[in-house]
């Protein structure tokens, strides 16, 4: 179902309605969820459906998934999250994942951010540079 201009505009500002200096608050989520349930104005469940979309890309931008190709000592799990939490704020969280597919280095996604220095990122491009060489 596509949403018409004014079912967008009215769902982006629902959204903004849903946020408390900048960081979504989970009451006024539930409030904006219970009111256009109740109001049921036009094409209500696409509006539901975009804001749902918005509330969740809003949640993954402050959830870290940090994948490494064997567990990290303590110092280092410290260190980094000290770093992530500077960039992207304090209310961060973080999902630790072994993926010894990595073959070694990390890869931390937040939100639609992706950094990759695993090797097997790094065998990838080179093979990329030689087959296109």
């Amino acid at each position: 179902m596509k949403l018409d201009k004014d079912a967008r505009k009215l769902t982006k500002g629902l959204f903004q309605l849903s946020l408390t200096n900048g960081r979504l608050d989970d009451k006024k989520v539930s409030a904006v969820v219970k009111k256009v349930i109740a109001d049921k104005p036009r094409s209500f469940v696409g509006i539901l459906k975009e804001y749902q979309r918005l509330v969740r890309l809003e949640v993954a931008k402050h959830h870290a998934v940090i994948e490494s190709a064997t567990p990290l000592d303590k110092k280092g799990t410290e260190q980094l999250l000290a770093k992530l939490q500077a960039k992207y704020g304090r209310d961060l969280t973080t999902e630790f994942k072994v993926s010894p597919s990595l073959l070694g280095g990390l890869r931390i996604k937040i939100g639609s951010d992706v950094f990759d220095s695993s090797v097997r990122e790094r065998l990838a491009r080179l093979e990329t540079q030689l087959t296109q060489a």
